[in-house]
């Protein structure tokens, strides 16, 4: 009898230790599931990172079809781009459209040397602002489209420079477009101190809402010429508030890309596969595949 009753004893520890192990189970997994939930929730409200290219020649009508398999959305150049005498882009947005790209959409701006004060500046800012909201709109952008202003030159901005873009971008504001900058992201020494052009101008901006697309091909953060199925984040960049990063450049630079050197085709240019050997672009990375919302 005593033996039963120490047997029934035992049973019952056993069974409320089964008992605790399985509601302590089943807490691990309420808590595993709520934050899996919470991941994907998270996941989902990310922006969806994308692959593009700019180039400053149009890529031809052929082309599109393969590069649409690659890329997103293109670049769309409002006058002639840097070093070109014509712009083979005009005319071409309703193709784009057709073959489901969405638009980077840019204007050539200023160098140093044609800025002779910052009150000339100011007003040839002004007066390109209007012509960069006038090809916008006949070139079928529509209101309220992100236009970029190609800033080549990189460091610090000199007081014509700044005087410049943001008359610029005032006036593409005006014309009922939104602004943006292309410009350097690559962190440079100026006299003992470390600068960055896209932080430079977003420092000096007066509380204006720029849209940022930098450049930086530096290896690292820059994956080199390369076609992730996850597009690196613009944030990636060095500048955190970009929206664009162009991470490659074609012809490649040396002084930069040493690391990621192999990358690159024999040219040190790059060129996606099946677009044709003489079809280089520079590549980029969205937070949206229209970056200007060109689309209607």
């Amino acid at each position: 009898m005593q033996f039963a009753k120490v047997e029934k004893q035992i049973t019952a520890i056993v069974l409320i230790g089964f008992a605790v192990a399985v509601v302590a189970m089943a807490i691990r997994l309420d808590r595993s599931s709520a934050k899996l939930s919470e991941t994907a929730s998270l996941q989902a409200t990310l922006p969806r990172t994308v692959l593009g290219f700019d180039r400053n020649d149009y890529p031809g009508d052929e082309a599109l079809p393969a590069l649409g398999r690659t890329f997103s959305f293109s670049s769309y150049w409002l006058n002639n781009p840097p070093g070109a005498k014509n712009n083979s882009w005009l005319g071409k947005r309703d193709v784009l459209a057709r073959n489901d790209f969405g638009y980077l959409v840019l204007f050539n701006g200023r160098e140093s040397a044609e800025l002779k004060s910052e009150a000339a500046a100011a007003r040839l800012g002004a007066s390109d602002a209007n012509a960069a909201a006038a090809g916008a709109t006949r070139e079928g952008f529509p209101d309220s489209a992100v236009i970029f202003l190609d800033q080549e030159e990189g460091g610090r901005m000199l007081p014509a420079q700044k005087a410049y873009i943001y008359a610029w971008l005032d006036g593409v504001k005006a014309a009922g477009f939104r602004g943006g900058s292309y410009c350097s992201a690559i962190a440079v020494n100026d006299g003992g101190e470390e600068l960055m052009t896209a932080e430079d101008i977003r420092e000096h901006a007066n509380g204006r809402a720029i849209v940022f697309f930098v450049h930086n091909d530096a290896c690292p953060p820059a994956p080199g010429c390369a076609y992730p199925p996850n597009a690196p984040r613009p944030s990636a960049s060095g500048f955190a508030q970009a929206e664009v990063w162009q991470f490659a450049q074609s012809p490649r630079r040396k002084e930069y890309t040493q690391r990621c050197a192999a990358t690159y085709n024999d040219a040190g240019n790059c060129v996606p596969a099946g677009a044709g050997g003489g079809l280089y672009l520079d590549l980029d990375s969205a937070n949206s595949a229209d970056p200007s919302n060109g689309r209607r």
